[in-house]
């Protein structure tokens, strides 16, 4: 059964469009290289001057998931560019069955 993960992150209002390209450029292709990797949809707004997005990404199942954030695959995955621009880091994602 296919799996969603589900990660969330906020960066100042300024910093907004620079992750936006950030993540277009490293994230997203890092994901989409991952064996067992399906799609992904990444949503962002901005909430009480802060930038939040939010990555959906989904997966053919948990083992592959495994293989792009490890064996503790419950722990959200950051890069070292991160630092520069988000206000706390998430210690964990959510992972749901898609049913339909």
């Amino acid at each position: 059964m296919m799996i969603a993960r589900i990660w969330h992150g906020k960066t100042r209002v300024e910093d907004y469009e620079v992750y936006t390209e950030f993540l277009q450029k490293t994230a997203i292709p890092d994901y989409s290289k991952t064996v067992g990797f399906i799609k992904l949809s990444f949503l962002r707004n901005i909430k009480n001057n802060e930038g939040h997005f939010t990555l959906i990404t989904y997966w053919e199942n948990l083992e592959v998931i495994k293989n792009f954030a490890g064996q503790d695959f419950e722990k959200a995955k950051y890069y070292p560019e991160d630092d520069a621009f988000l206000l706390e880091f998430e210690e964990t994602v959510e992972h749901f069955e898609v049913f339909s």
